[in-house]
């Protein structure tokens, strides 16, 4: 079989990368930094049926977007050109942004501390037994690592902060990290920026509730409102405050003057005969209650009937009146 040549292989990735643009409207644009080549191929595996993973070089990718959107129009896609820096690649797909996103971060795997690494996380040696015998302490010192010897091996006594995020892995750290069988750092893909149909947005939006998103819509909506109620600039979120103020503003001038007007006679009828209004605000708080006041009245009825019998027993009368 003849192997294609380089500009062979160019044209074919280009001609890919198009189809897959076309094909798909939605792209992860993840950081692949020690990622190896057995991982990725198991997160192409775990990804096939509506995902597809494509690495290359930046500027071939680059160049391949900018020509695919001028011959067809489609500028959106130009969004993708600042993303396109490091070792990264892109993940199309048809499927749940957010669940393709927690499909890629089940892919880690761990590694050892290698020198000269930048440590992603902090790594904290907790207290324990090494196992090391007594002659291996040389490493604790150097790190200044309190340790004592316990039953012939070597013991921490206090965690200790040996590497902190951002820092160069040094090669006393991994010589001892290695000693001591610690694989501290997970690697993996990890998505940096979601591309979904031209708009570009960052990956911590996945991640966001139906709750979260009502309420950050509501303290929009909220804030719209406020300032269009200073300005007096009446939008379809403040015109029922405005409405609402201009009525309690109309019926302050109504119940100052004498001047009246249909919706304010109720309100005057109130601060005439405050009873009415407590009658009013009784009936519509307590409707249920209609059966309870019904046997109440009944009660009341029946009240009267029990005064006439005592008196027709105790005054000598017939129910005729006639003595």
């Amino acid at each position: 079989m003849v192997k294609a040549t380089k500009a062979e292989k160019k044209i074919a990735y280009d001609a890919k990368l198009c189809q897959l643009v076309d094909e798909y409207s939605q792209i992860l644009v993840v950081a692949a930094d020690n990622v190896g080549s057995t991982q990725l191929q198991s997160i192409r595996k775990g990804l096939r049926g509506d995902s597809v993973v494509l690495m290359g070089k930046n500027t071939m990718m680059k160049r391949s977007v900018r020509i695919h959107s001028e011959n067809t129009g489609n500028t959106g896609i130009l969004n993708l050109l600042p993303l396109l820096q490091g070792n990264v690649g892109l993940i199309f797909t048809k499927g749940d942004l957010k669940e393709v996103s927690e499909e890629v971060a089940k892919y880690k795997v761990g590694a050892p501390a290698r020198v000269g690494l930048v440590a992603p996380i902090d790594v904290v040696v907790q207290p324990g037994n090494t196992g090391l015998d007594p002659s291996q302490t040389s490493f604790f010192q150097v790190l200044n690592i309190p340790t004592k010897i316990n039953k012939g091996t070597v013991e921490i006594i206090t965690p200790v902060e040996l590497i902190k995020q951002g820092d160069k892995v040094g090669s006393s750290e991994a010589a001892l990290l290695a000693k001591l069988g610690i694989r501290p750092f997970s690697y993996g893909l990890v998505v940096q920026s979601v591309y979904d149909n031209g708009s570009v947005f960052n990956p911590e939006v996945l991640n966001l509730t139906e709750d979260q998103l009502v309420e950050k819509f509501a303290s929009g909506i909220s804030m719209v409102t406020s300032l269009a109620l200073a300005i007096s600039y009446p939008t379809l979120a403040a015109a029922p405050h405005m409405f609402i103020n201009a009525y309690k503003n109309a019926l302050a001038i109504s119940v100052a003057t004498e001047y009246t007007f249909p919706q304010a006679e109720k309100v005057k009828e109130f601060l005439k005969d405050p009873s009415k209004f407590v009658a009013a605000v009784a009936a519509v708080s307590a409707p249920a209650g209609g059966d309870a006041a019904a046997g109440a009245a009944k009660v009341e009825e029946k009240k009267p009937e029990v005064e006439e019998s005592d008196e027709e027993d105790y005054g000598g009368f017939d129910m005729f009146g006639e003595e």
